[in-house]
Protein backbone atom coordinates (compact mmCIF):
# COMPACT_ATOMS: atom_id res chain seq x y z
CA UNK A 1 0.00 0.00 0.00
CA UNK A 2 1.38 3.40 -0.90
CA UNK A 3 1.91 6.03 1.78
CA UNK A 4 -0.48 8.38 -0.03
CA UNK A 5 -3.21 5.72 -0.02
CA UNK A 6 -2.59 5.03 3.69
CA UNK A 7 -2.83 8.75 4.49
CA UNK A 8 -6.09 9.10 2.53
CA UNK A 9 -7.54 6.04 4.24
CA UNK A 10 -6.60 7.37 7.69
CA UNK A 11 -8.07 10.80 6.86
CA UNK A 12 -11.31 9.19 5.65
CA UNK A 13 -11.63 7.19 8.86
CA UNK A 14 -10.99 10.23 11.07
CA UNK A 15 -13.26 12.60 9.14
CA UNK A 16 -16.42 11.84 11.19
CA UNK A 17 -14.54 12.70 14.39
CA UNK A 18 -13.44 16.06 13.02
CA UNK A 19 -17.00 17.14 12.20
CA UNK A 20 -18.71 15.66 15.28
CA UNK A 21 -20.53 18.32 17.32
CA UNK A 22 -18.59 19.53 20.35
CA UNK A 23 -20.20 18.84 23.73
CA UNK A 24 -19.11 19.84 27.18
CA UNK A 25 -17.70 16.78 28.87
CA UNK A 26 -19.73 15.53 31.78
CA UNK A 27 -22.57 18.06 31.70
CA UNK A 28 -25.91 17.35 30.05
CA UNK A 29 -28.00 20.22 28.67
CA UNK A 30 -31.80 20.26 28.39
CA UNK A 31 -34.09 23.09 27.28
CA UNK A 32 -37.81 22.72 27.92
CA UNK A 33 -40.41 24.82 26.12
CA UNK A 34 -43.61 26.16 27.66
CA UNK A 35 -45.70 28.24 25.28
CA UNK A 36 -49.22 27.35 26.45
CA UNK A 37 -51.26 28.88 29.27
CA UNK A 38 -52.03 25.41 30.56
CA UNK A 39 -51.22 24.32 34.14
CA UNK A 40 -51.17 20.65 33.09
CA UNK A 41 -48.50 21.36 30.47
CA UNK A 42 -46.45 23.45 32.89
CA UNK A 43 -46.67 20.71 35.49
CA UNK A 44 -45.48 18.27 32.81
CA UNK A 45 -42.51 20.58 32.09
CA UNK A 46 -41.69 20.82 35.80
CA UNK A 47 -42.05 17.04 36.22
CA UNK A 48 -39.67 16.42 33.32
CA UNK A 49 -37.16 18.87 34.80
CA UNK A 50 -37.38 17.24 38.23
CA UNK A 51 -37.11 13.69 36.84
CA UNK A 52 -34.14 14.47 34.58
CA UNK A 53 -32.39 16.34 37.39
CA UNK A 54 -32.93 13.41 39.78
CA UNK A 55 -31.82 10.84 37.20
CA UNK A 56 -28.47 12.50 36.56
CA UNK A 57 -27.95 13.40 40.20
CA UNK A 58 -28.31 9.72 41.15
CA UNK A 59 -25.72 8.85 38.49
CA UNK A 60 -23.34 11.48 39.86
CA UNK A 61 -23.55 13.49 36.65
CA UNK A 62 -24.40 17.14 36.12
CA UNK A 63 -27.32 18.47 34.11
CA UNK A 64 -28.26 22.04 33.31
CA UNK A 65 -31.92 22.66 32.53
CA UNK A 66 -33.48 25.82 31.13
CA UNK A 67 -37.25 26.22 30.99
CA UNK A 68 -38.07 28.76 28.29
CA UNK A 69 -41.48 30.48 28.54
CA UNK A 70 -42.97 32.53 25.73
CA UNK A 71 -46.36 33.39 24.21
CA UNK A 72 -49.18 32.28 26.51
CA UNK A 73 -46.71 30.13 28.46
CA UNK A 74 -45.29 33.27 30.05
CA UNK A 75 -48.41 33.33 32.25
CA UNK A 76 -46.90 30.37 34.08
CA UNK A 77 -44.12 32.65 35.38
CA UNK A 78 -46.36 35.55 36.41
CA UNK A 79 -46.73 36.14 40.15
CA UNK A 80 -50.35 37.26 39.70
CA UNK A 81 -51.55 34.39 37.46
CA UNK A 82 -49.32 31.35 37.79
CA UNK A 83 -51.19 28.29 39.05
CA UNK A 84 -47.82 26.66 39.80
CA UNK A 85 -46.29 29.46 41.85
CA UNK A 86 -45.55 27.23 44.84
CA UNK A 87 -43.68 24.72 42.67
CA UNK A 88 -41.66 27.49 41.02
CA UNK A 89 -40.54 28.67 44.45
CA UNK A 90 -39.54 25.16 45.47
CA UNK A 91 -37.52 24.77 42.27
CA UNK A 92 -35.59 27.92 43.13
CA UNK A 93 -34.78 26.51 46.56
CA UNK A 94 -34.16 22.87 45.70
CA UNK A 95 -32.89 22.75 42.12
CA UNK A 96 -30.32 25.43 41.33
CA UNK A 97 -29.52 23.62 38.06
CA UNK A 98 -32.99 24.55 36.71
CA UNK A 99 -33.42 28.08 35.43
CA UNK A 100 -36.45 29.88 34.00
CA UNK A 101 -36.14 32.05 30.89
CA UNK A 102 -38.90 34.58 30.15
CA UNK A 103 -39.44 36.07 26.69
CA UNK A 104 -39.02 39.85 26.66
CA UNK A 105 -41.08 40.12 23.44
CA UNK A 106 -44.04 38.45 25.12
CA UNK A 107 -43.61 40.53 28.28
CA UNK A 108 -43.57 43.72 26.20
CA UNK A 109 -46.77 42.64 24.46
CA UNK A 110 -48.47 41.89 27.78
CA UNK A 111 -47.32 45.27 29.13
CA UNK A 112 -48.83 47.13 26.16
CA UNK A 113 -52.09 45.19 26.44
CA UNK A 114 -52.46 45.54 30.23
CA UNK A 115 -51.02 49.03 30.65
CA UNK A 116 -48.38 47.90 33.16
CA UNK A 117 -45.61 45.35 33.23
CA UNK A 118 -46.63 42.08 34.86
CA UNK A 119 -44.36 40.91 37.67
CA UNK A 120 -42.54 37.64 37.06
CA UNK A 121 -41.26 35.13 39.59
CA UNK A 122 -37.98 36.10 41.17
CA UNK A 123 -36.06 33.24 39.56
CA UNK A 124 -37.02 34.17 35.97
CA UNK A 125 -34.37 35.67 33.71
CA UNK A 126 -35.45 37.79 30.76
CA UNK A 127 -34.22 36.79 27.30
CA UNK A 128 -34.86 38.92 24.19
CA UNK A 129 -36.94 36.23 22.44
CA UNK A 130 -37.96 32.79 23.69
CA UNK A 131 -37.92 31.07 20.32
CA UNK A 132 -34.52 32.55 19.47
CA UNK A 133 -33.21 31.33 22.83
CA UNK A 134 -34.39 27.78 22.04
CA UNK A 135 -32.83 27.96 18.57
CA UNK A 136 -29.50 29.16 19.94
CA UNK A 137 -29.46 26.51 22.66
CA UNK A 138 -30.14 23.83 20.02
CA UNK A 139 -27.32 25.23 17.88
CA UNK A 140 -25.00 24.87 20.90
CA UNK A 141 -25.90 21.19 21.24
CA UNK A 142 -28.66 21.42 23.87
CA UNK A 143 -31.55 18.97 23.64
CA UNK A 144 -34.80 20.91 23.19
CA UNK A 145 -38.04 19.24 24.27
CA UNK A 146 -41.65 20.41 24.33
CA UNK A 147 -43.44 18.12 26.78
Amino acid sequence: MSKLFQALLAATLLLPLVFAPARAAGTHHLALQISDNDPAKMNAVLNVAANVSKYYSEKGEEVEIQIVAFNAGLNMLRTDKSPVLTRLTSFKQGMPNVTFMACQNTLDSMTRKEGKQPKLVENATLVPAGVVTLMELAEKGWTVIRP
